[in-house]
């Protein structure tokens, strides 16, 4: 399995753990052309020597290449989940139940934090029931933040992984996170989107803002170890494969998911 992006391990941002701001990590390392310009879906690719040297991960022969595709978003939760610094025994609430959702939920449950969940879709709330939330709310009667409250002596979660790119939901994230809390963002990626908040939320409560994007090199192998030594049930999350000849239906259905669709993986035939 290979990775998409590996850093330089020497700029600026690499020294300081921040590997997705290098230069050549924003550079796409697999291609199917000559230069590094993407193909993903092609028959073929190249590995840019960055990549090959750094970023190829073995496979055991027990583990599916179904199973492989979670490799990469794997590192990428884990990444976020540390950078939540989400500890054992904490409250932690997880809005938005889709495939991203759903796996920042699995690797928060292995570390034993006790996790609430929410989204607008029953069907979504029942799965995160299934992978480790004891509790799931739907957001949309305008109950939430009381609800996480209720349960945590009227203080509020320890930490809300935010896995949806909505300014609203952001709020209501900071509002159910506890003072000192924090409120990690993980589907913030519009440079057009604009997110208001109390600025007292911040200044008085001393609540945390974070970002979190893609992956990071330095954990690579105890990102796969995750999966590859199947301590996570990633497998429960798929639901819709298609055919490499019906792709085009496949993205369309992972962009506009319906109640019963959560991973949608694309296969050779």
């Amino acid at each position: 399995m290979s990775f998409h992006h590996i850093p330089c391990e020497k700029c600026f941002y690499c020294e300081r753990r921040l590997f997705s701001q290098c230069k050549q990590y924003k550079t796409t390392g697999l291609t199917a052309g000559f230069t590094p310009n993407g193909g993903g879906f092609a028959e073929y690719v190249k590995a840019m020597p960055w990549v090959a040297e750094r970023g190829i991960i073995k496979l055991l022969d027990n583990v599916s290449f179904e199973e492989a595709t979670f490799l990469e978003p794997i590192n990428t939760i884990l990444k976020a989940v540390q950078k939540a610094r989400i500890a054992k025994g904490e409250t932690v609430l997880v809005a938005g139940c889709g495939p991203i959702g759903l796996q920042l939920l699995m690797v928060t449950n292995l570390i034993g934090a006790r996790i609430y969940s929410s989204d607008p879709m029953p069907e979504r709330r029942a799965k995160s029931l299934t992978l480790g939330a004891v509790e799931s709310f739907d957001p949309t009667n305008g109950k939430l933040v009381a609800e996480v409250k209720a349960r945590t002596e009227g203080r509020g979660a320890d930490a809300v992984l935010v896995a949806v790119a909505h300014p609203v939901v952001v709020e209501e994230a900071l509002a159910a996170a506890r003072p000192g809390g924090r409120v990690l963002l993980f589907a913030a990626n519009d440079p057009v989107t604009r997110i208001g908040f109390p600025a007292s939320a911040v200044g008085i409560d001393e609540k945390e803002i974070l970002g979190s994007y893609s992956a990071a090199v330095d954990i690579q192998e105890e990102a796969a170890a995750l999966v590859l030594q199947k301590k996570l049930p990633v497998m429960q999350i798929v639901t819709h494969r298609f055919p490499l000849a019906r792709i085009q239906e496949g993205l369309e259905l992972a962009a506009n998911p319906t109640s019963e669709s959560l991973k949608v993986l694309i296969t050779h035939q």
